[in-house]
């Protein structure tokens, strides 16, 4: 009985290592073809690497999540130009993100927890990145705080909105694909993945259509660009 938990703990730290090269490697990707959401901070640039730590966090839990937040956290830092502070607000922000979705699922293992769970992580990491982007942004960006909570309304909360709005959808739409590729190449055993039983279907690829789109458009007007 105590070897085979052993040989389930080591498939579930296999899978989460997987996890944390492909939100490093999303994360590159990322930083190499920088998209700004938002004009007036365009430091800040669009990140998916929230979408596969959710997806583990689904799977195997929120520890796990909490886990693949940090590694890949320190693992940016050999691309990031932002130092340690970057490194905490990427951790942070994808620790909340991630954290409080599977946490919501944990309680609730069906496409409506998986609703709630990532409705809820896009409002908390919102107000709780509004929070730390007020505490931390004038020690790295060198501006007064006052300058920085004029931004707070107009362009950080947009910025936050967008980005977990568009994280949310996409991870409602690649859960299952994601999964069933995983189970192919026997990266997640059989029988580890009994959390996570969200069945995409269509109320999941509905919803995280309209969740893309409507994020995508309000960047596209909020950088001036027509889309009618």
């Amino acid at each position: 009985m105590q070897t085979r938990k052993k040989k389930q703990d080591i498939k579930r730290l296999t899978t989460a290592a997987v996890f944390c090269a492909l939100a490093f490697g999303i994360s590159a990707l990322c930083n190499v073809v920088p998209i700004t959401l938002v004009p007036s901070l365009p430091f800040l640039h669009y990140d998916a690497k929230d979408v596969l730590i959710a997806i583990c966090g689904l799977i195997l839990g929120p520890v796990y999540a909490l886990g693949v937040s940090l590694v890949s956290a320190l693992l940016e830092l050999a691309i990031s130009s932002t130092g340690l502070i970057g490194m905490l607000m990427n951790f942070l922000s994808s620790a909340v993100f991630s954290c409080s979705c599977a946490l919501v699922y944990k309680a609730v293992k069906s496409i409506k927890g998986a609703f709630m769970g990532l409705a809820a992580s896009t409002v908390l990491t919102t107000a709780f990145m509004l929070g730390w982007n007020y505490l931390i942004t004038p020690l790295y960006m060198g501006i007064s705080r006052e300058a920085v909570a004029a931004l707070l309304i107009p362009a950080f909360l947009p910025f936050n909105l967008i980005k977990c709005g568009i994280n949310a959808g996409i991870c409602l739409l690649i859960y299952k694909p994601v999964v069933n590729a995983l189970r192919k190449a026997k990266v997640i055993p059989s029988g580890s993945d009994k959390k996570a039983t969200l069945k995409s279907g269509l109320p999941a690829i509905l919803v995280g259509i309209c969740a893309i789109s409507a994020c995508v458009a309000t960047a596209l007007y909020l950088n001036g660009v027509s889309i009618f």
